[in-house]
């Protein structure tokens, strides 16, 4: 089993940041890809970065380059997303995941957390 555990989101004003942490447990703490998505209200969810088990493979959707950077510290089995610049529609629920396949599909991977909410004000 695993587990992963969301944490940092919250209320801000457009052009602030967040970084948001996600920690991992159990068999998520293995060699695993990582990933984070978000989901809006009434939409799909969505890709947001992934990076792999050496912290490479760093990729990102489009709509967050150069504004958000993955990391992870595999000495604390967490992974980060510092946010930047942030803007009203990046509001959403935030999912980390965790794999044995890195990917931008969320159907990849196998564990997920329980989400952390970011609400960007105008």
């Amino acid at each position: 089993q695993g587990q992963l555990v969301e944490s940092g989101g919250g209320l801000v004003q457009a052009g602030d940041s967040l970084r948001l942490a996600c920690a991992a447990s159990g068999r998520t703490s293995s060699s695993y890809a990582m990933a984070w998505f978000r989901q809006a209200p009434g939409k799909e969810r969505e890709f947001v970065a992934h990076i792999g088990w050496t912290g490479g493979n760093i990729y990102y959707t489009d709509s967050v380059k150069g504004r958000f950077t993955i990391s992870r510290d595999n000495a604390k089995n967490t992974v980060y997303l510092q946010m930047s610049s942030l803007k009203p529609e990046d509001t959403a629920a935030y999912y980390c995941a965790a794999g044995p396949v890195i990917s931008a599909t969320p159907e990849r991977y196998l564990y997920w957390g329980q989400g952390t909410q970011v609400t960007v004000s105008s």
